[in-house]
């Protein structure tokens, strides 16, 4: 059985997770969990993360209905960071965007790359 304090977390006890779309392969959103929420999310699957702001558990999209459900969480090789396989409801952005990568780097400069979905 998987025991979530094997991981190594940051000295805040925390580890970052990067939330892919298991369909597509894009890359959501990166945020932390800690110990708890990583067995939260395990055992609900909804995916919960720690929020550094609030200091509180976040369940993504218990609030906007823009859910995560968890497909499979995988560890990497130095037990320092997870990837979150997920099902994603909606935008996975606070800017109403699918992705939070939506801004790149392009000849120096910064480029819109995606704009926000239409409600």
């Amino acid at each position: 059985m998987f025991d979530p304090s094997s991981l190594k977390y940051d000295a805040n006890g925390l580890i970052p997770v990067v939330a892919q779309d298991h369909v597509s392969g894009e890359v959501l959103m990166v945020a932390w969990m800690n110990a708890d929420a990583v067995a939260r999310t395990l055992s609900s699957g909804n995916v919960t993360y720690w929020s550094r702001s609030r200091q509180a558990f976040w369940v993504k999209g218990e609030t906007s209905g823009h859910l995560q459900k968890l497909v499979e969480l995988r560890v990497d090789c130095d037990r320092d960071c997870l990837l979150a396989l997920v099902d994603q409801t909606g935008p996975a952005c606070h800017t109403n965007r699918r992705s939070c990568f939506y801004t790149a780097i392009r000849d120096g400069a910064e480029v819109e790359i995606m704009q926000p979905l239409q409600p």
